[in-house]
């Protein structure tokens, strides 16, 4: 049997994922809720969620950060994703999300904002589940207000001070086919990289060496494309460059600290890398 961890929030998103895979047969659920202590009231966020899973008579697993009122998005994103694993570690389960439709489009839009690579639009791609993808904001609404359901709203959804705030009163003026359709460009986007990195793979082989002639003398993209394969997605853009050019430069037994753990050392022919882990 199946076992699946659960993100919940407390959210209308989160509280209506759980109530659905509640009604199917055939796994087990864990209730995992982060309190990322953003807010003074978070600890509320938690004990409702607590509550919710005895309820259901469901395990429940929680953890609190003080990570402050001015932590970036991303790096609540990042501890949040850091106990889910951890709970699925435990539990040798997988992880499921209440991302929809709308996440979707506002991510999408974050990325185009900040000036994304095509990457930046097969978002939300890994190995989390995550079945509303294709329902939105308002269907998940719909469902909450015909079970009855109860949930919490979070304050610093209406915030200025975060990026996804700002987009998403923008994303709320599409309709729903402009928001499915914006799915299924990330649905094609999300097939193309696989197929590149596919090919990718194919063309630098397993390592651990790899040839200095080949990234030379190919295009540029291409040669990103293979170092962000070598380097296990690692590195930024402006790092990868600085490696292409030490792949081209650097002399025989010689090192080049990449960054985030990164380390390429060269012989005449051939670099290998090293990732820290």
């Amino acid at each position: 049997m199946t076992t699946y961890v659960v993100a919940v929030s407390g959210g209308v998103d989160s509280i209506v994922l759980l109530d659905m895979l509640r009604r199917l047969p055939g796994h087990e659920l864990i209730v995992a809720h982060f309190d990322h202590g953003i807010r003074s009231d978070s600890a509320r966020d938690a004990e409702f969620v607590k509550s919710v899973a005895a309820r259901y008579k469901l395990p429940f697993e929680t953890h609190r950060e003080e990570l402050g009122a001015n932590a970036s998005e991303e790096l609540a994103r990042t501890k949040r994703y850091e106990f889910l694993r951890n709970i699925a570690k435990k539990y040798n389960a997988k992880i499921v999300t209440a991302h929809h439709t709308d996440d979707t489009a506002e991510t999408v839009a974050i990325n185009l904002y900040r000036g994304t690579g095509w990457r930046g639009l097969a978002v939300l791609d890994s190995d989390i589940i995550r079945p509303l993808l294709g329902k939105t904001k308002q269907e998940l609404k719909d469902y909450a207000h015909s079970q009855g359901l109860v949930w919490r709203e979070d304050s610093t959804n209406s915030s200025e001070a975060y990026l996804r705030n700002r987009l998403r009163k923008v994303v709320a003026t599409l309709t729903d086919d402009e928001k499915r359709e914006i799915l299924g460009l990330r649905h094609h986007q999300v097939e193309t990289k696989r197929l590149i990195d596919r090919e990718v793979a194919r063309l630098v082989g397993a390592g651990p060496e790899y040839s200095r002639y080949f990234f030379t003398h190919i295009p540029k993209k291409v040669a990103l494309e293979c170092l962000r394969h070598v380097t296990k997605a690692k590195l930024t853009r402006p790092q990868m460059e600085r490696v292409l050019l030490a792949i081209k430069t650097a002399k025989p037994d010689s090192l080049h600290e990449a960054g985030s753990g990164v380390t390429l050392k060269f012989t005449t022919r051939n670099f290998s890398v090293s990732l820290l882990k």
